[in-house]
């Protein structure tokens, strides 16, 4: 019986054999991300046993969003906190960048020294890049990251849709390096991020004097890949830049007794 299909022509092979080619040189190093791929813990158990491997992982794209607009400020503060850890001591020779689209914190003000000195993040080590639109920001955002020269990258932007935000995963992956993007209070949709942190303002902890030593923020981990979602009222000291739970959650027991979500919103 004559086959319906037509022949394959030798150009149809080439393209064919081109990209076979192709998929066989990106499979292996983008096995080898995954394999690779470092975990960076908190410092906080409670925190640390629901992230893959006890960390958050270096070579990712992950996100931080704020529970409501008004939180932006506490999301922000947070991603500051994640960005000096996750480019600690051991990178401080190299550069944190964070990429900006014109709107994006246009609300809520720049990022100031001190501020970003009491989140454990060196002032002196961020570079500041503002694009004149979102599409600007995410270019600048990927090739920032497959240059691998910054010790960890971020930016806030409103639109990334699953597409982006798989191309963005991969060239963390390949580069080993921590990217770090603030999104809007609606941000929903599908990703390929491996963790979304959903950021809520809480009450800064004060010394005997009303001198303020930590900031506090109601921290929700609403997706993890190979993890587990939770939510905690964590707390970072000024002085030692450590993480911990804020005093009411400090027993465990706490958290798990009838009335537990008032009494975190009154330390709150």
């Amino acid at each position: 019986m004559p086959s319906s299909s037509r022949p394959i022509s030798g150009q149809d092979r080439a393209i064919r054999a081109a990209i076979v080619d192709e998929l066989r040189r990106r499979l292996p190093r983008m096995e080898g991300a995954g394999a690779t791929a470092r975990p960076l813990p908190f410092g906080l158990a409670a925190l640390d046993r629901h992230l893959p491997q006890g960390g958050l992982t270096l070579g990712a794209l992950h996100e931080v969003a704020p529970l409501a607009h008004g939180d932006t400020p506490a999301a922000f503060g947070f991603l500051v906190a994640l960005l000096a850890r996750l480019a600690g001591p051991a990178h401080r020779a190299r550069p944190v960048l964070l990429v900006s689209s014109p709107r994006a914190l246009a609300d809520h003000g720049r990022p100031h020294g001190h501020g970003l000195q009491a989140l454990a993040l060196d002032p002196a080590r961020l570079i500041l890049v503002e694009t004149r639109n979102e599409t600007q920001a995410l270019w600048a955002v990927e090739e920032a990251v497959r240059s691998a020269v910054p010790a960890a990258v971020a930016s806030a932007i409103g639109k990334l849709d699953l597409k982006i935000s798989q191309r963005l995963q991969l060239a963390a992956g390949e580069a080993g390096l921590p990217l770090v993007v603030l999104r809007p209070a609606q941000a929903s949709e599908a990703s390929a991020a491996a963790t979304r942190w959903r950021i809520g303002a809480a009450e800064a902890a004060r010394d005997r004097f009303g001198l303020m030593v930590g900031t506090r923020w109601t921290v929700r981990l609403e997706r993890c890949r190979n993890g587990r979602t939770g939510e905690w009222l964590v707390e970072l000291d000024h002085a030692t830049h450590r993480f911990s739970l804020a005093a009411p959650l400090a027993d465990p027991a706490l958290s798990r007794r009838p009335g537990a979500d008032a009494a975190r919103r009154r330390a709150g």
